[in-house]
C-alpha cells in the first residue's frame, strides 16, 4: 500500500483496487456478495433493536459492522505488511487468500446474535452464522473448503468477546477490530436518547482512531481523546481485547488527550 493510500482517511475503507500486502483476488470475489446478501443485510439492521432500542447500548448495527469490517481488513493488511504469519487458514490446509475471506465473514456476522439477546450474544451468533454460511459459501468453495472456512469464521465470531481466547490470528484480528470502533459517532443514538452510561460517555470522548504502519510493532493505533473519559475505551475495552488476542506483540497503541483544558490524562501508551 502506498503512502498516499495509507494517509487517505486513515485507511478507513477497504479499497479492492488498491495494492495490498496479501493476495486479495478471493476476497474481492466474495466481498460484493457478502455486502449485498439480503438475509445478512436484514440481520444487521434487526440486530440493533435489542442493543440500542431496548437496552440503550451503543450501536451494533450496520454502521458498527461496516467499521469493524474495514478496520479488520486494514489491521490484517498492516500485519501482513509487517511480516506476521497467520495460522487459521494455513492449519486447515486452506490458501493464504482465504485468510482475508475468513476475516471478512467473521467481521460481517460477529454480532448477529444480538437479534436474540444482547447478553451472551456471541454464543447466539454461532448457530445463526452457521446457517448463513451453509447457504452462502457454496457459491465460492467446494464442500470441503466451505466446511473449513465456516469453522474458522465461527471460531473468530465466538472469540470476539473476552470469554473465549482466540486460537488463530484471524480471530485475534476480529477481536481487536471490534474494540477499534470507539469513536464518538458510535454513541450518537443512545446519547440522543438520553443515555449517559460509561460506554456512551467514554465513546463520546474519542474523536479519531487511525491505524498506521508502526516502527516498534507492525501496527500503530493512534487515538485522539478530547477528555479523560476516553480512558475507559482505551484501557478497559481496547487493551482488554488486545490481551489474549495473539496480537499483543504486533500492535502498539498510543492515545493522546488533545483538549488543552483537560489534562487529567494526557497520554496512554500500550
Amino acid at each position: 500500500m502506498s503512502d498516499s493510500e495509507e494517509s487517505l482517511d486513515g485507511g478507513r475503507a477497504y479499497d479492492p483496487d488498491a495494492d495490498h500486502a496479501f493476495p486479495d483476488e478471493k476476497l474481492n470475489e466474495v466481498l460484493p456478495a457478502l455486502l449485498e446478501d439480503e438475509e445478512i443485510v436484514t440481520l444487521l439492521e434487526a440486530q440493533n433493536v435489542n442493543a440500542v432500542t431496548r437496552k440503550g447500548y451503543n450501536d451494533h448495527g450496520p454502521k458498527h459492522i461496516e467499521i469493524v469490517l474495514n478496520r479488520a481488513l486494514r489491521l490484517y493488511d498492516l500485519l501482513k505488511d509487517g511480516g506476521c504469519e497467520f495460522n487459521g487458514a494455513a492449519e486447515q490446509g486452506l490458501d493464504e487468500a482465504d485468510e482475508a475471506v475468513i476475516i471478512a465473514l467473521a467481521a460481517q456476522l460477529h454480532d448477529i446474535g444480538h437479534i436474540v439477546h444482547r447478553d451472551n450474544h456471541a454464543y447466539y451468533s454461532i448457530p445463526l452464522a452457521s446457517d448463513v454460511l451453509d447457504r452462502f459459501l457454496p457459491q465460492f468453495y467446494d464442500l470441503a473448503d466451505a466446511v473449513r472456512i465456516k469453522g474458522e469464521a465461527l471460531h473468530a465470531i465466538l472469540c470476539h468477546h473476552r470469554e473465549e481466547d482466540p486460537l488463530t490470528l484471524e480471530a485475534g484480528v476480529i477481536r481487536v477490530a471490534d474494540a477499534l470502533d470507539m469513536e464518538r459517532g458510535r454513541s450518537r443514538i443512545p446519547y440522543e436518547k438520553g443515555g449517559r452510561g460509561i460506554n456512551t460517555l467514554s465513546s463520546r470522548a474519542i474523536r479519531n482512531v487511525t491505524l498506521k504502519r508502526g516502527d516498534e510493532a507492525a501496527v500503530l493505533v493512534e487515538i485522539e481523546m478530547v477528555n479523560a473519559a476516553g480512558v475507559y475505551q482505551v484501557d478497559n475495552l481496547l487493551k482488554a481485547k488486545l490481551q489474549g488476542s495473539g496480537l499483543e506483540d504486533h500492535v502498539r497503541i498510543v492515545a493522546v488527550n488533545t483538549k488543552s483544558e483537560d489534562r487529567l490524562v494526557e497520554r496512554i501508551e500500550l
